[in-house]
């Protein structure tokens, strides 16, 4: 029987995985490309598990949250390429803060955990999130630039869509939401997830 907790993200999964059979036989390369990318992160901490047994972690570092929260920011995002980008207004701005929410968290869990409680102008953990989650950010524009190019390139649809540079700067501005949320309420859901990575307790 399947554990209660799990269905929120078995759930989105699901989603995502009928959003890419959808985009496979309609032939969108796009939706089914992002939507394939969506629904392997979900499987990645299953397989970081294992991993994390191999090197002698002794914390259990996947629990339900992990997958759930990567599966609820690759379901927006696969919706939102299906055009809901596009009608409405407000999902990109959504999206861009529940997966820069799930990064800064994860960074915030690591920083925690190797840094402790220092306060320093630069080195405390949250300057370190909020700066670390603004730099995928900028990576993440820099994808979509990149992508655009390519399309343009070959002549084919990009798989990633740029929609010019006031929306860059407003993903931005939404990552730094993201991450600003994540350190103020202080959310430690993932140092569990930094301490067996970095070996700690």
């Amino acid at each position: 029987m399947v554990d209660p907790r799990w269905i929120p993200a078995l759930g989105m999964e699901a989603a995502v995985v009928a959003i890419l059979v959808w985009a496979i036989r309609r032939r969108d390369l796009a939706v089914a490309t992002n939507a394939f990318a969506g629904a392997l992160l979900v499987v990645t901490p299953f397989v970081a598990a294992p991993l994390l047994d191999a090197i002698g972690s002794q914390r259990p570092a996947i629990g339900p949250l992990l997958p759930s929260w990567i599966a609820l920011a690759s379901l927006l995002h696969a919706i939102g390429m299906l055009g809901v980008y596009e009608s409405t207004w407000w999902w990109d701005h959504l999206t861009h803060t529940v997966s820069a929410a799930l990064v800064a968290a994860l960074v915030y869990g690591g920083a925690v955990v190797s840094l402790g409680e220092t306060t320093g102008a630069t080195m405390s953990p949250r300057v370190i999130t909020v700066t670390t989650t603004l730099l995928v950010g900028v990576l993440w524009e820099g994808l979509e630039l990149l992508a655009r190019a390519i399309g343009d390139r070959l002549d084919v649809e990009p798989v990633l869509v740029h929609y010019g540079w006031l929306d860059t700067a407003l993903d931005l501005v939404f990552d730094v939401v993201g991450a600003v949320l994540v350190v103020a309420f202080d959310v430690r859901v993932f140092v569990p997830v930094g301490e067996a990575l970095l070996g700690v307790g």
